[in-house]
């Protein structure tokens, strides 16, 4: 193995010329496991030129254990040699602790890169221990009680817009309507009791606290809401009020600056929005529950030419990395928090709000969402406000009449590959798609059945794609792609009018009649079936479709 050539936030060189005192490689392997984890090399000079370990320090096993027994708790590095007997160069792999570490002395730091991103170790405040114990899902910040608040500082307006938009959301908990206001806050865990009183939580507050109180209290607070056009700022919105204020706002906000157009697809006429109002909704709401109240910033919603980014301080906490966001267990640095917002209805009960913001994305064929831009501070998401895609609207929309529920997610991402790789295998597609080969395999061989995709080669090497018949389909199917309204009902009278000659129709001869595709013709027959104005009998290649009068 080769040794680097330059310092990152994981790599850290010292010199062993003259004998690294202990302390200093103490310090340097707890900075290290007190942030990403990493290597310590010593022997190699601040400019990557190995010089060689010191004689002290050539035992592997003996630096292990005087590492171990010199940190709290353990580090258990893992020690290697490199180099030439003449140069030899000592590695200390560093893993990343699930806790906060110090020396035995009780010195603790961590790793930061400085302006011109040069790294650097620096001593880990005490200040800053709730945002390290936060990352690493240890510390729920938004549960403790809020230092210094009151009952008082609880705001009655926003207990009633609590109740508004529980009362309003298809996905709250009802029950909670029933209590009176200071029953709801507890059943919400909005306040407890600390030192004999009932006070607020940082949750209550941020939820439903004054806006001085917030101020006050959680001075690292606050929201922000950008339109940029060009070079000029057309507007720039602060907000210092509570979350469920400021997320209705931005929804107004959002309103202007997100206009729809409307898409023939096929039979049908659909308005799209330039930014889906529901992934729109769940990104802010994931930006306001899982954001770092103990670090300063604010959460930033800023549409450009380009698209939307939406950011907030603190990064990803333990575990989560941009591959694994759709997998990963659903949990977040603020529990209490986002466990009130999931109740009044604000978020996803079941934890995958991605979900929402990924479909937001891939039910108009855009580009996904991209996380690409965060790093170990914030987490940033960027949705792009690309033109629709037609062809992939129309595909998902006749699957959707075709079985009556729309496609999965999971079915999405494959389509989505494919339309961006042409043709891939099962492998390169789970790969693409950030999901595993088992779940992929599944997922291809149901859209095969259903005929959107179509399969080419055997064994491993057997490649899918698109099925043509399925997608960017406008030249085959000619002057059917733009029906006017008027022809839609002229289609289905004309249905009706064959149904009633014959006493039944089936598909096939409804594809026929107007020249159609099967998928289109399944489409009018079940328009006219949720009119009443047909009945379905039999399942399969062997229903038939009955008129409501002689049925």
């Amino acid at each position: 193995m080769e040794l680097p050539k330059r310092e990152t936030l994981g790599i850290k060189f010292k010199s062993d010329t003259k004998r690294l005192s202990d302390e200093a490689i103490l310090d340097n392997v707890v900075a290290l496991a007190n942030t990403d984890g990493g290597h310590l090399y010593l022997g190699i000079e601040d400019d990557g030129t190995p010089t060689g370990v010191h004689q002290s320090h050539r035992d592997t096993t003996r630096l292990a254990a005087f590492i171990a027994n010199n940190t709290v708790p353990p580090v258990p590095v893992r020690v290697s040699t490199m180099g030439s007997t003449e140069l030899l160069v000592i590695d200390i792999e560093v893993p990343r602790s699930s806790n906060v570490v110090a020396t035995t002395s009780g010195k603790m730091l961590r790793r930061r890169l400085k302006a011109d991103d040069t790294p650097e170790s620096v001593p880990l405040y005490p200040y800053e221990l709730a945002t390290r114990l936060s990352a690493l899902d240890k510390l729920d910040y938004s549960a403790l009680p809020a230092t210094e608040a009151t009952l008082d500082d609880i705001d009655p307006n926003e207990v009633v817009r609590l109740r508004d938009i529980v009362a309003t959301s298809h996905n709250a908990d009802k029950t909670l309507l029933e209590l009176g206001d200071d029953e709801l806050l507890s059943a919400l865990r909005l306040t407890t009791a600390d030192q004999g009183e009932v006070v607020p939580t940082v949750a209550g507050l941020l939820l439903v606290g004054r806006k001085d109180a917030l101020a006050r209290v959680l001075p690292t607070y606050g929201a922000s809401f950008q339109v940029l056009e060009g070079t000029e700022v057309r507007v720039n919105q602060d907000f210092e009020g509570p979350i469920l204020q400021t997320i209705q706002q931005m929804d107004q906000m959002l309103t202007p600056w997100n206009p729809e157009r409307e898409y023939l697809q096929g039979l049908f006429r659909s308005s799209v929005p330039e930014f889906d109002p529901r992934a729109f909704r769940e990104a802010v709401v994931n930006a306001f529950g899982h954001r770092d109240y103990s670090r300063l910033g604010r959460v930033l919603v800023q549409i450009s030419d380009e698209g939307m980014r939406i950011s907030n301080p603190g990064g990803f906490i333990e575990g989560v990395t941009i591959r694994n966001l759709l997998t990963v267990e659903p949990h977040g640095r603020n529990p209490r928090l986002m466990a009130a917002l999931k109740r009044v209805g604000l978020a996803e009960s079941t934890g995958r709000g991605i979900d929402r913001i990924y479909e937001g994305s891939l039910v108009y064929g855009r580009p996904l969402p991209d996380w690409s831009e965060s790093n170990g501070t914030s987490v940033r998401l960027f949705i792009s406000r690309r033109t629709p895609d037609e062809d992939f609207m129309a595909m998902l929309e006749e699957e959707r009449q075709r079985t009556g529920v729309a496609p999965s997610l999971r079915a999405m991402l494959v389509l989505d590959v494919l339309k961006q790789q042409r043709r891939a295998t099962v492998s390169e597609i789970a790969r693409l798609a950030n999901m595993s080969d088992a779940v992929t395999r599944s997922v291809v061989q149901s859209l095969v059945e259903a005929g959107l995709v179509e399969g080419m080669g055997e064994g491993q090497n057997r490649t899918y794609m698109l099925d043509a018949r399925a997608y960017a389909r406008k030249g085959a199917l000619g002057e059917h792609t733009l029906h006017s309204d008027t022809d839609h009902v002229r289609h289905e009278e004309l249905v009706m009018e064959l149904a009633r000659e014959r006493g039944q129709v089936a598909n096939r001869d409804v594809a026929s009649l107007l020249h159609l595709s099967e998928k289109q013709a399944y489409a009018v027959l079940r328009g006219l079936v949720r009119q009443g104005r047909l009945v379905l009998r039999g399942r399969g290649a062997g229903s038939k479709y009955y008129p409501v009068d002689v049925a």
